[in-house]
């Protein structure tokens, strides 16, 4: 399939363009770390409102799949999967799943943040096969490009997921990031849009590739000395 980078605001974006039918959407918010001057209670109204927005303008029959990992702050224990709920419960959205993927081995202590992330989906109008549920924990998070980038096993069970299950053909990653979901979706066959505000991760997004190892029955990040 194809892919499709913009280099702009996420939240304008969302505002400006038509979104296909047939859709699903795919967030990753980012946390106060990344606003600097924000309070938290700043940063927490404009994570719910966000939230509420890609909520409001996914498809009826599509989903809405965020990733999030929780932060420690001062002490307190900000949860991100409780804030995604609020936005779900004004939208009139319906969870579907809620997995935990691990981020560090079980039994490992963390610090900044928890050794797991948060996979939720999300609908208004999607009816889940059961018969077809997935594991609700996933042991690793996968290979990642960068840090705060999704890491590749998640993005492969949202595309699969996706691929399989829903009958959207176009998955739409607003904070896109360095793009591994939107490399992931291509891979599936799926066409995929990102929006990325910053140039340097956008860049990136349209170049990155994923691929399958049949010897280890694997997915992998390909190298972009040699193949992108």
């Amino acid at each position: 399939m194809s892919r499709e980078i913009f280099c702009e605001d996420a939240l304008s974006w969302l505002k400006n363009y038509p979104i296909s039918p047939e859709s699903s959407l795919i967030a990753s918010l980012p946390d106060i770390s990344e606003f600097p001057g924000y309070s938290l209670e700043a940063w927490t109204t404009w994570f719910i409102e966000t939230a509420k927005l890609i909520l409001l303008k996914t498809p009826e029959k599509g989903v809405t799949i965020f990733y999030q990992s929780d932060i420690k702050l001062n002490s307190a224990w900000i949860d991100k999967s409780y804030l995604v709920l609020k936005a779900a419960q004004d939208s009139h959205d319906q969870l579907l799943w809620h997995k935990i993927i691990c981020r560090h081995p079980p039994g490992t202590i963390t610090f900044g943040r928890p050794s797991y992330s948060h996979l939720l989906c999300f609908s208004k109008g999607f009816s889940l096969d059961l018969s077809l549920s997935s594991a609700d924990v996933i042991p690793l998070i996968g290979e990642k490009t960068w840090e705060r980038g999704m890491g590749l096993e998640a993005c492969v069970l949202i595309a699969k997921f996706i691929k399989e299950q829903i009958n959207s053909k176009t998955i739409i990653h607003p904070f896109c990031g360095e793009g591994l979901m939107m490399a992931t979706a291509d891979f599936f066959g799926l066409q995929a849009i990102g929006i990325e505000r910053s140039k340097k991760r956008a860049e990136r997004a349209k170049s990155i590739k994923i691929d399958f190892a049949l010897e280890t029955k694997k997915y992998f990040i390909l190298k972009e000395t040699n193949q992108c």
